[in-house]
C-alpha cells in the first residue's frame, strides 16, 4: 500500500492541510508453477529413494546421485548438481523441513523474478552449494538445503534492495530473516552432521545472484490504478546468473585438478 497527497483542486479552501489516502498498489500475478513443479519433482525423487530402499535395500537414487568427492574427481560431474533432489530417505524430517521452505519462500520469491529466473536461482545456489561443499567438506551430502539456503540469501536482497518500496515491513522481515538463517548455520555447525559448507556456499550463490541479478521494483501507474513493476532488465539478469555460475565451476575445476 501506498498514501498519496488528494488532488489540489479538492484541497480544503480554508488552507487546512490535506489528509493523505490510501490506495492500493497491485502486486505482479504470477502463479508459482516452477516452485510447485520443484516440489513435485523432488518428493517424487524421494518416493522413488524409499521404493528403491524397501525393495532392493538401496537407496538407488542416492546411490547414483550424492555429492561424493571422489566420484566426482573421478568425471561425476552430474553430483554436483543431483545432490539438491535428493534426501535421506531415512529421515523423513529432513525433506519435510526443506519443502516447507521451498513451500515458504518460493512463491513469493517466483513473483518477483518470474519463472525463469526463478528457476535459474534455485538451480545456481544448489549447485553453489555443492561445489563448496566438494571442496571444503570431505563427507558425502544431499539435500534442497542447498538452494533453499540461497533462496533464503535472495529474500533478504529483495527486501532489502525494495525496502522503500515495502516500507516498515520489509524491515522486519528482513530481521526474522537473517535471525533464521543465522540460527540454522550455528545449529548446522554444533550438530556437526550437517553440511554447513554447502548451506554456506548456497547463500553466497543465492545472494550474490540476487544482488546483481533481482527484481528492483518501482511503483508504476496513474492514480488509482498502481502497480510494482521489476525495472531490472534482462540482460543483468543473464549476466549475474552466468557470471556466479562461471565463478563456481572455475573453483570446481580447479579443485578437480588440484585432486586428481
Amino acid at each position: 500500500m501506498s498514501s498519496i497527497p488528494p488532488n489540489p483542486e479538492n484541497s480544503n479552501p480554508e488552507g487546512a492541510q490535506p489528509q493523505p489516502q490510501m490506495v492500493t498498489v497491485s502486486a505482479p500475478n504470477v502463479r508459482p508453477i516452477v516452485t510447485y513443479t520443484l516440489l513435485a519433482i523432488t518428493v517424487g525423487i524421494f518416493i522413488l529413494q524409499y521404493f528403491t530402499k524397501a525393495v532392493w535395500g538401496v537407496d538407488l537414487p542416492s546411490a547414483l546421485g550424492v555429492k561424493s568427492n571422489e566420484l566426482i574427481v573421478g568425471g561425476q560431474y552430474w553430483r554436483l548438481f543431483t545432490p539438491m533432489f535428493l534426501h535421506s530417505s531415512s529421515f523423513l524430517m529432513h525433506i519435510l523441513f526443506n519443502m516447507y521452505a521451498l513451500y515458504s519462500f518460493g512463491p513469493t520469491l517466483e513473483r518477483f523474478y518470474g519463472h525463469w529466473s526463478f528457476l535459474g536461482l534455485y538451480l545456481i545456489a544448489g549447485f553453489c552449494g555443492n561445489v563448496l561443499s566438494f571442496m571444503l567438506s570431505p563427507a558425502p551430502s544431499l539435500g534442497a538445503s542447498t538452494a533453499i539456503f540461497g533462496l533464503l540469501g535472495a529474500e533478504a536482497v529483495f527486501l532489502y534492495h525494495n525496502r522503500q518500496v515495502l516500507g516498515n515491513r520489509a524491515q522486519r522481515a528482513l530481521i526474522n530473516l537473517l535471525t533464521i538463517a543465522g540460527l540454522n548455520l550455528v545449529l548446522g555447525f554444533a550438530s556437526g552432521f550437517v553440511d554447513n559448507w554447502g548451506h554456506i556456499g548456497g547463500l553466497l550463490g543465492g545472494t550474490t545472484f540476487a544482488w546483481f541479478g533481482g527484481p528492483l521494483l518501482e511503483v508504476k501507474g496513474i492514480p488509482p490504478y498502481l502497480k510494482l513493476e521489476n525495472v531490472r532488465n534482462h540482460k543483468s539478469v543473464l549476466l549475474a546468473g552466468v557470471g556466479v555460475t562461471l565463478v563456481f565451476l572455475a573453483l570446481a575445476i580447479y579443485t578437480v585438478i588440484v585432486r586428481s
